[in-house]
């Protein structure tokens, strides 16, 4: 009776276990599409991505480089310091976007050229996003509000 008990605990952690393992990997699976990756324009250009792959740039939008196009399609290029990535958005821009502002945009790349789903700018002006503000870090350009 006893090893029949034991025998019937063990199955139980058994199946425990393997019920958490696959709901695990089913959670990460759905997930897969919706985490995106934050890049600096350095690293894109030292490090592309695959096609497809649908991640976050961010820096400062370079000044003399907002276009505005046909309707709402805009062109700019968005700076860590180091280097520039070109960027296309078709849409309505934040209020308070701007050349030589901090900017977040979501997309993929095409050829050499972001292509933005979505724009971020700063919420005020003194915020910069974290990601951004240690991209800028890293290439020694930031200067903190108010210097």
């Amino acid at each position: 009776m006893r090893s029949l008990k034991k025998r019937r605990r063990i199955q139980i952690i058994a199946l425990a276990f393997v019920a958490l393992a696959g709901s695990t990997a089913l959670v990460g699976y759905a997930m897969r599409d919706g985490i995106n990756f934050f890049r600096s324009p350095s690293q894109v250009l030292s490090d592309p991505p695959r096609e497809g792959e649908v991640f976050r740039i961010g820096g400062l939008v370079e000044a003399g480089s907002l276009l505005r196009g046909q309707g709402e399609t805009i062109s700019f290029a968005v700076t860590d310091g180091g280097h520039s990535v070109p960027v296309r958005y078709t849409g309505v821009l934040p209020d308070l976007f701007g050349e030589n502002e901090g900017m977040v945009g979501t997309g993929t790349m095409d050829g050499g050229t972001f292509v933005a789903s979505e724009i971020l700018a700063k919420h005020d002006e003194t915020y910069m996003p974290k990601e951004v503000v240690d991209a800028l870090k890293e290439q020694g350009v930031y200067k903190p509000s108010g210097s």
